[in-house]
């Protein structure tokens, strides 16, 4: 599975000033970002900071105004098809359905995409392969475990071969082995593909193992970019001169920049705790 050569120039994501409210409550208040084309984007906040909101109207789920967010260069008020044409997307809420088999969701999929019927039944082979499903694809999705569901959702958005992937909480109410076997997936595509990632998430070692670079959302706003690295070394300065000892984590860092608790580990478990987790997550993120 190849995806079109990204150009090193022009960004994957460019947003300028982007704003959007439900009522009277500003979920995104005027951020500006970029992600580089061919990088792993972590886009971190706690629930409530906006990230969906923000991925929903890249995505043209939600109506913006021109000029605000182009994809690869594409307007996504102007051009919303030709921007869905490049990206795949996995959302936070359940996208699988359990009454079909792994290679009917799929299948589903590459028809939604308009990939044409000669090519169909070779491309969700291959995705399902990408993501080490091909042996169980004629199971039911309902007997899979939650991270097989999460794989199987993975290659939904694969089969369209797209410049840029976006995960909304990719690895939510997984156990650390499931949560890894999906990154795992992610970049054994990369690798072959070069496509952009951006992704949210609450696990911070994720975020630290994984993104190429990083932005900390908090009540809609970004409060701060940079790699893992520098935005720890940048904590880590602020400690010394305020007399602290230590080395902070990734997780320190999101600490001092969105003063909020982060989610713990939840219990990987079946399609229903899958379900389960998934609605509870759509409710308050």
């Amino acid at each position: 599975m190849t995806a079109p050569d990204s150009d090193s120039v022009v960004p994957a994501i460019a947003v300028t000033g982007l704003v959007y409210a439900f009522g009277q409550t500003r979920a995104v208040d005027g951020i500006d970002l970029t992600v580089p084309a061919g990088k792993v984007f972590g886009l971190l906040g706690p629930n409530g900071a906006g990230k969906t909101t923000a991925i929903r109207a890249m995505t043209t789920l939600l109506k913006v105004p021109p000029g605000m967010i182009s994809v690869f260069g594409h307007d996504v008020a102007r051009n919303r098809m030709g921007v869905r044409r490049l990206l795949g997307y996995v959302p936070q809420q359940l996208s699988a359905d359990s009454g079909l088999t792994g290679r009917e969701n799929v299948a589903l999929f590459a028809r939604v995409f308009d990939i044409a019927r000669r090519e169909r039944a070779e491309r969700v082979a291959e995705a399902l392969d990408i993501v080490g499903l091909a042996e169980v694809a004629d199971r039911m999705a309902g007997t899979y475990s939650g991270g097989m569901v999460r794989r199987l959702e993975l290659a939904q958005a694969l089969v369209s071969a797209p410049r840029l992937l976006i995960l909304d909480e990719p690895t939510i109410g997984l156990d650390p082995i499931a949560r890894t076997s999906v990154w795992e997936r992610i970049d054994d595509v990369r690798a072959v593909t070069g496509m952009t990632v951006l992704v949210t998430t609450h696990y911070m070692d994720e975020a630290d193992q994984y993104c190429d670079h990083l932005a900390l959302m908090h009540q809609g706003r970004i409060r701060a970019t940079g790699t893992p690295e520098s935005l720890k070394q940048g904590l880590a300065e602020a400690w010394r001169d305020a007399g602290r000892d230590g080395e902070p984590t990734l997780e320190d860092v999101f600490r001092h920049f969105a003063d909020s608790e982060l989610l713990g580990d939840q219990d990987g478990g079946s399609f229903r705790d899958v379900r389960r987790s998934r609605n509870t997550a759509s409710r308050v993120g």
